[in-house]
């Protein structure tokens, strides 16, 4: 299996996943909001809330389950794979994501990890059973 990615490249692709979700959260208000109305207080404020993780979700489940990586992963070259080094499945994708809601909720504890990891791993990717590795460049035809 490959190395895992510098802290530069993944503090890029974070830089740039943030502005995905950013967006992600956005466009998924939209529809909410048309069809609940003003979601300030109250249920509707949860449940608000709980639509935009979910939607930020389904992205990254989504993503790291067909090809284990964001647009902005495939960027800055860096995959999800298991620790095998095969491709992510959806349940594990999802676990891994629950985990690095976790791992901030716990102040970035979980993300910090990865400074004291002999491999450089996420506490989320350790208990996940994933690992973030180095995607090779793609081949171009001739």
């Amino acid at each position: 299996m490959s190395a895992a990615p510098g802290i530069a490249r993944r503090l890029a692709s974070a830089v740039y996943d943030l502005l995905m979700v950013f967006a992600i959260g956005l466009v998924a208000t939209l529809p909410f909001i048309a069809i609940f109305g003003d979601s300030t207080q109250g249920w509707r404020r949860y449940l608000l809330q709980a639509w935009i993780v979910a939607a930020i979700g389904a992205y990254f489940v989504t993503c790291w389950a067909r090809s284990g990586q964001t647009l902005p992963m495939k960027t800055w070259r860096i995959r999800i794979v298991r620790w095998d080094g095969k491709r992510v499945s959806a349940w594990r994708a999802l676990h891994r994501y629950f985990l690095a809601w976790l791992s901030l909720a716990a102040l970035g504890a979980g993300f910090l990890w990865a400074l004291f990891d002999r491999d450089g791993q996420f506490l989320h990717d350790r208990l996940a059973g994933t690992s973030i590795v180095n995607s090779p460049l793609p081949v171009k035809a001739v």
